[in-house]
């Protein structure tokens, strides 16, 4: 196909369109900060009680919501050297609240490094340092938990070109732009072998089995009626194996039927 072909628009609609990104590429002016956690966290604190705080949650965020395990698995990922995801706030513009850090994602990350520091939360559910479950901060040995408190955190800080409605829009962008994998589209991805090829998706792609077990669309193109079938299959092979979460004893289950020289014997 030609370039001209593809010609469908004037070079004033194609020049508008540039102009349109370069005036959108403004109110996202950004800069990247690392921050120890101890200073994010006192940042964060400090004026709480008065509203005064530098870093602070607005109204249209959600509340806490993480549990005890997703908060102790991020502070698990910190202590090990795991990556985690950036912060992203905003500074403020004008108003009172005028060169504060508005926090557009990441605010049950902070809350759970104010929670930890404040020895509020007991650790559980970790699996690279198991011995640390039930440990609070104060638990640690003095050395860790000034290393920890050393550790940085990166944020990427939109400077105040960007208004609320950008900040309010990145929010929104950060927050639902995406579609989390869900557990089996992740196993497909990477443990396809031949049980998974050869038996689980020929019987969830059954006729009977769609009569058995109707689903909707959307949660097939989600790979859920395989999720299914591999549930029958690991509970009726190895149900008193269950020890761990259901997503780990599946994982389990798959990698080691994939390596099964008799996976296909039934």
């Amino acid at each position: 196909m030609s370039q001209e072909t593809l010609l469908q628009f004037s070079p004033a609609q194609v020049e508008a369109v540039d102009k349109q990104i370069q005036d959108n590429q403004k109110i996202t002016d950004f800069e990247i900060r690392e921050w120890p956690i101890e200073v994010l966290v006192q940042k964060f604190t400090m004026g709480i009680e008065t509203d005064e705080a530098e870093i602070f949650i607005p109204d249209y965020q959600r509340e806490f919501i993480w549990t005890a395990k997703q908060q102790s698995r991020f502070i698990e990922s910190i202590m090990i050297h795991l990556p985690v995801p950036y912060i992203f706030m905003a500074d403020v513009a004008e108003g009172p609240r005028a060169g504060n850090l508005e926090i557009i994602d990441g605010s049950q990350r902070i809350r759970t490094l104010v929670a930890f520091l404040a020895n509020r939360l007991t650790l559980e559910g970790l699996s690279k340092i198991p011995l640390a479950n039930g440990f609070k901060f104060l638990d640690f040995s003095k050395p860790r938990q000034i290393r920890f408190k050393r550790q940085t955190v990166r944020v990427i800080e939109l400077t105040e070109k960007a208004d609320e409605d950008a900040r309010r829009e990145m929010f929104e962008r950060l927050n639902s732009g995406g579609t989390k994998l869900v557990a089996m589209e992740v196993r497909r991805g990477t443990q396809d072998g031949p049980f998974l090829k050869e038996v689980v998706e020929p019987c969830a792609d059954s006729a009977l089995f769609r009569d058995i077990c109707p689903l909707s669309s959307r949660s097939v193109d989600r790979a859920e009626h395989y999720e299914f079938v591999l549930r029958f299959f690991a509970y009726a092979d190895n149900y008193q194996g269950f020890e761990k979460e259901v997503g780990v004893f599946l994982n389990d289950y798959l990698k080691q039927r994939n390596k099964d020289a008799n996976t296909l014997t039934f």
